[in-house]
């Protein structure tokens, strides 16, 4: 006859010993807590607390002189359907982005190739490279580019030197936005160097397989690279696009948001409503707006990303 299995228990805890338990458990959350303090504090008094008074602000009619006067959802129907202005500002945004945005991310992964060939003196010359992408968006880079398309500034000068004629680059809204549109892809750095990461990280296996299959450089690239390098090429074009929605400097110190609102960012149009004319209840809801449309191209994109972006460790394309 077999004999009953022996039930093995584990000696419960002691009520004392559960105390100390939980008086460890409160310890470390209290200091986590106390680690994170100084951001969290900075969060809520600097971000989430403006956000929320601007989405108040955002349903009322208020200039800073006076109290705010609850008007309900009256400046967003105003922006939306009686606001010419804010429509050209968010067509000279949205050609900025997806110009400008494609072209960076291009220009840094080309480089980024380049030097990702470990030759000698690749590392000096990606810390030149990465310069523009810190002193790209200074007052100072901007009024130096101002100077340099100016009437007679240096680029017009080498223009005539070549015989042709200079070109009014900044006061033609032809070519006004071009010219802030060049100093942004000027700052490629920052995306160079995550390139540059992820290159390092594609296993070199992979080439020399592909080699012995007798692939050139071309299929290598379209093979390999761009698939292995999706995930980051992904990353990049999230944060710059985000960024790129958000460009200010430039065109308010360049152009001015002119020549005829041909460089008016949707930025330099909600600083201009609000400072200039202390419109702070329809800035507020333009705010918002730009929260909206930058929230659903993110979303766009995250969405398509499961179509073309490859994560090795799901052997296959995001899910």
């Amino acid at each position: 006859m077999a004999k009953p299995e022996e039930v093995v228990r584990t000696p419960s805890l002691s009520v004392e010993a559960k105390q100390q338990q939980k008086k460890k458990a409160l310890k470390e959350t209290l200091t986590g807590y106390a680690i994170i303090s100084p951001w969290l504090i900075g969060f809520i008094l600097l971000i989430a607390g403006p956000m929320l008074v601007s989405l108040y602000l955002s349903f009322t009619n208020y200039d800073l002189l006076s109290s705010p006067n609850w008007i309900g959802i009256q400046n967003y129907i105003n922006v939306l359907t009686n606001d010419p202005r804010f429509v050209q500002s968010l067509k000279v945004t949205m050609i900025f982005v997806f110009v400008s945005t494609p072209l960076k991310l291009i220009f840094a992964l080309f480089l980024a190739m380049l030097f990702n060939t470990g030759r000698k003196g690749t590392g000096l010359f990606t810390t030149i490279y990465y310069i523009p992408s810190i002193i790209g968006g200074s007052v100072a880079i901007a009024v130096v580019w101002k100077q340099m398309f100016g009437r007679s500034g240096a680029v017009n000068e080498f223009v005539t030197s070549l015989g042709f004629t200079g070109v009014n680059w900044i006061g033609n809204p032809d070519t006004a936005l071009s010219v802030l549109i060049l100093l942004v892809v000027w700052q490629f750095g920052s995306p160079m160097i995550i390139f540059l990461a992820g290159l390092r990280q594609i296993p070199n296996e992979l080439y020399e397989a592909a080699s012995v299959d007798g692939a050139n450089a071309v299929t290598k690239f379209f093979k390999i690279t761009l698939p292995m390098l999706t995930p980051v090429i992904f990353f990049n074009l999230i944060m710059q696009t985000i960024g790129a929605f958000m460009t200010f400097t430039q065109s308010y110190l360049i152009t001015g948001g002119g020549p005829m609102d041909a460089t008016l960012f949707y930025a330099v149009y909600l600083y201009e409503v609000a400072f200039t004319y202390l419109r702070m209840g329809y800035a507020s809801a333009m705010a918002w707006i730009l929260l909206a449309i930058i929230a659903a191209i993110t979303a766009l994109l995250f969405w398509s990303s499961k179509y073309w972006v490859y994560y090795e460790s799901e052997g296959g394309r995001s899910k």
